[in-house]
């Protein structure tokens, strides 16, 4: 780890390992608080590009004990890892209503995990706003890995994509007519499936349903999706699982293509961030500024349309000095 004496307390704290310091900063993060803005800054040129591996799927396919069992795996060979579980958002208090920490209170002394459980306060694709953010403090924080839990919603969570530099797709046998609902989706961020709960009756169909898939889509010379089926039952497979995940890591760095994911991941957050900032500042100043307020009152009374006026706001159509 870089030397940390120039970095402002809080920054200092996170890569000193202070996980208590960690916590406040991930929660900074999440509820927007501007302190965050600071940490953020001084804790990423510390950042190391570490392996985001995303687990993804339908709500039931068993990721969390996938996980679980991954950490152990992971442990015992010495790695530190960190754990991001994304839960769907309480329509009251805006919080996680799963409580994914019971799931891994088992870990609570083991200074070699950290789990995270944040809500997704309705960001689309699966994953909380924060999650890329997260990731870069567990970074910074010196952790040898992340593991990120999506929601699970019965749809691909293709959001995973702009955090991970390894996607999991897991389901589990008899998905049936869902599989070919999934299928759109699936070639678009999956690195490796998995099918979990292998000992169910009906793994092996269902791993020949998806070799054919991926053979379907598959081209020479590019990453090929492998298909593992583990079972946390019987603890089965998890190596297998995870030998693939490295696998896909080996061939990032071998093709070149974990720069131009990093590139490509970077933009697209340059950009969100950039829309984010705008439309907060604009819709702060259609209610407050008279003739910004002038031409929402032209909206409202149908004699403008909204194309129009966002036409009007983008700086390009802003008149000359």
């Amino acid at each position: 780890m870089k030397g940390s004496g120039k970095l402002p307390p809080a920054a200092r704290a996170v890569v000193e390992g202070d996980r208590r310091a960690l916590a406040r900063a991930i929660s900074a993060v999440e509820n927007g608080d501007p302190s965050a803005d600071a940490i953020l800054s001084a804790i990423y040129p510390r950042t190391r590009s570490i392996p985001v591996v995303g687990f993804t799927g339908p709500l039931g396919v068993g990721k969390s004990s996938l996980i679980n069992a991954l950490v152990s795996l992971l442990r015992a060979r010495g790695r530190t890892v960190a754990v991001i579980a994304v839960d769907p958002s309480s329509p009251f208090s805006g919080g996680s209503v799963l409580g994914d920490r019971i799931r891994f209170e088992g870990r609570a002394d083991d200074d070699g995990v950290f789990f995270r459980s944040m809500a997704s306060r309705g960001a689309a694709g699966g994953v909380a706003a924060a999650t890329l953010e997260a990731s870069r403090l567990l970074d910074a924080a010196g952790f040898d890995l992340v593991l990120v839990e999506t929601v699970g919603s019965g749809q691909v969570d293709v959001a995973i994509r702009e955090i991970a530099s390894t996607s999991v797709v897991v389901l589990v046998p008899h998905l049936g007519d869902e599989v070919q609902t999934l299928k759109a989706g699936l070639f678009e961020i999956a690195d490796v499936f998995c099918v979990n709960k292998s000992d169910l009756p009906g793994a092996d169909l269902a791993k020949r349903d998806l070799a054919e898939f991926v053979a379907l889509g598959s081209t020479e010379g590019r990453w090929s999706p492998p298909i593992v089926g583990t079972s946390t039952l019987e603890t089965k497979g998890v190596d297998e699982l995870w030998t693939a995940v490295e696998a896909h890591e080996s061939y990032l760095d071998a093709s070149g293509e974990r720069r131009a994911g990093e590139r490509r991941r970077l933009a697209s957050e340059i950009v969100g961030l950039v829309r984010d900032r705008v439309g907060q500042e604009l819709t702060a100043r259609l209610e407050g500024d008279p003739s910004l307020r002038g031409l929402l009152d032209r909206v409202v009374a149908r004699s403008l349309d909204p194309r129009a006026a966002a036409d009007r706001l983008r700086p390009s159509a802003r008149p000359s000095r």
